[in-house]
């Protein structure tokens, strides 16, 4: 990583922009970094620099992108480069539905090379492809880029600016708490990275939710009472989330989504999502205040139908860069401190940001390339296409995928513990699974969804992250949720026509690996419950599996329940 130099060489007359005019300093700015308190605008100078952007196919089809995952990137990009010309900084910017944008800075309609304007072809494949065209025509001195989100890109954006005989400058990004380097340190000598532990090492660093030394609240995890569920009477009204309708920049990115790529998976009616950092911080005001009281006590529970609950809907703007995590925990705290949201509800939400969110972008830089390969439990079969359509007749299922189709969107445990746990006990391969929870959520960026769905979800990493699989039955999910009354399957069993799926490969999964966790200390009396069961059970819960395995991961079709 390149450091910051504290003095620049002495300025140029020249504008930069148009194909005469060589710009000092040409800023990288990606997809995910719409920070207007980003390093690159310290001493910005907009005589001299320039921002480059620009909207590839490949960040689209590299997997196979959600309708609203390429529009909320889309759209807060086109946003945030209007606010960069409203500022008074020169803009270069690459279109998917036409050519090079060169705005010098005056907000507006731009119309001619130079003080604004459209040059050239814009299709290019790669960021990298992109990125150096533009870099034989403008020629810049130095090309800068806040540290990437993935891997990929920060390769294809080396190999482009090495071509052009230039040395991509990487400066840290501060949007995060803790820095990699940091992280590093923390990490150095332990054979496990529990989250535990290096939560409790960030909270004392960054001093959120501390008396004095101490934890507030007298405890470090109030995990114990964010378990709660809704009971048979549901949750009864809830606090709908803020909307936030398309506006004309949206509108546009919308029609184009539909129009570039309408093979794509999902849907793009019901899109609602805060694209600008006035909207993200409406978003925060909002849940703060109608929504984190009992988000702590219910943040696991699921209810058929309703895709919020009482969850932020934050995590797409945090991980754009238009809201700062500090600025966000800040805000929590100061609920539970004017007594406005319990501590079980503010230290729940603080541990999702300052601890997991940081603490698995620290997995990724420190475990990457190879993180991507894991294996752990030698899976190798493949995604079911109903992760695509959402057509299988588990209720719990059908209705997480189908939300995630709709909307984009689906919460932790909906993650954790119905699509990732089914993927976990069929046996899916960990890259087939990565792969989809990044192309279908739109607040999937690779350093962030990587470890959550390797680790976490699919235990691939042989218990790197998590201290065993999460791997559960059915009867979790009938206790979590209300989908299995209207389901045909049943949860408490195993074999037969109703068997749930999910509890017959729970027993396959722990068959399977029977000998790899006897010795496990939180699964080895799981086995022993597998060792209990009569041989002749143990094979008709194998045959059951194999011919869910056969019929494309779902239990072969039956009656209804």
């Amino acid at each position: 990583m390149s450091a910051r130099p504290s003095r620049r060489a002495a300025p140029t007359r020249a504008r930069p922009g148009s194909d005469t005019e060589r710009p000092a300093r040409l800023f990288v700015v990606l997809g995910d970094q719409l920070d207007h308190a980003s390093a690159i605008f310290d001493d910005f100078d907009a005589a001299r620099d320039l921002v480059w952007m620009a909207e590839v196919d490949a960040e689209s089809t590299h997997v196979w992108s959600h309708k609203a995952r390429i529009a909320t990137f889309l759209g807060a990009m086109r946003h945030f480069r209007d606010e960069l010309r409203a500022a008074g900084r020169p803009v270069h910017y690459r279109a998917l539905d036409g050519g090079v944008t060169v705005a010098a800075g005056a907000p507006g309609p731009v119309r001619a090379a130079g003080d604004g304007g459209t040059i050239g072809d814009a299709t290019h494949a790669s960021l990298g492809q992109a990125l150096r065209a533009d870099l034989e025509r403008l020629r810049p001195e130095r090309v800068i880029v806040v540290e990437p989100g993935e891997w990929r890109i920060a390769r294809d954006l080396e190999a482009a600016t090495a071509a052009a005989g230039l040395a991509l400058e990487t400066w840290p990004d501060r949007h995060f708490l803790c820095t990699v380097e940091d992280f590093r340190g923390w990490a150095r000598g332990r054979k496990e990275l529990r989250l535990e532990f290096f939560y409790r090492w960030l909270r004392r660093r960054t001093r959120v939710l501390l008396d004095g030394e101490e934890p507030a609240g007298g405890a470090w995890n109030f995990d114990a009472e964010n378990r709660g569920t809704f009971g048979r009477q549901g949750p009864g009204w809830l606090p709908a989330p803020r909307a936030y309708p398309p506006d004309a920049i949206t509108r546009e990115v919308l029609s184009l989504v539909e129009s570039r790529f309408p093979d794509h998976p999902g849907r793009l009616d019901r899109f609602d999502w805060p694209l600008t950092r006035t909207d993200a911080l409406a978003a925060l005001d909002d849940f703060v205040a109608h929504r984190l009281p009992s988000f702590g006590k219910y943040q696991d529970a699921i209810w058929a139908g309703e895709p919020w609950l009482y969850h932020s809907r934050l995590s797409a703007a945090l991980n754009l860069k238009l809201l700062n995590p500090l600025e966000v925990v800040r805000a929590a705290e100061a609920a539970w401190r004017a007594g406005r949201a319990p501590i079980e509800s503010v230290e729940g939400f603080v541990r999702q940001i300052l601890g997991w969110r940081e603490y698995v972008r620290g997995i990724y830089w420190t475990q990457m390339p190879g993180y991507l390969e894991r294996n752990a439990l030698e899976a190798h079969e493949p995604l079911p296409a109903f992760y695509w359509t959402g057509d299988v007749e588990a209720a719990c299922l059908r209705d997480a995928l189908t939300q995630t189709l709709q909307y984009g969107y689906a919460h932790h445990i909906q993650r954790l513990m119905i699509t990732g746990l089914y993927a976990l006990l069929l046996g899916v391969e960990p890259k087939r699974v990565h792969e989809w929870y990044l192309a279908v959520y739109v607040d999937a960026v690779e350093w962030v969804e990587l470890p959550n769905t390797v680790g976490m979800s699919q235990y691939a990493d042989g218990g790197l992250m998590a201290s065993k699989p999460y791997a559960a039955s059915g009867k979790y999910v009938e206790r979590m949720s209300n989908h299995c009354g209207s389901c045909r399957f049943r949860p408490g069993e195993a074999t037969g026509e109703r068997a749930c799926p999910f509890t017959t490969l729970y027993w396959d999964f722990l068959d399977r690996h029977e000998e790899r966790f006897a010795s496990h200390p939180r699964l080895a009396l799981q086995v022993r419950n597998v060792r209990r069961l009569a041989d002749a059970e143990r094979a008709r819960i194998r045959a059951r599996a194999e011919a869910i395995r056969a019929n494309g991961g779902a239990p072969p079709r039956g009656p209804p329940r």
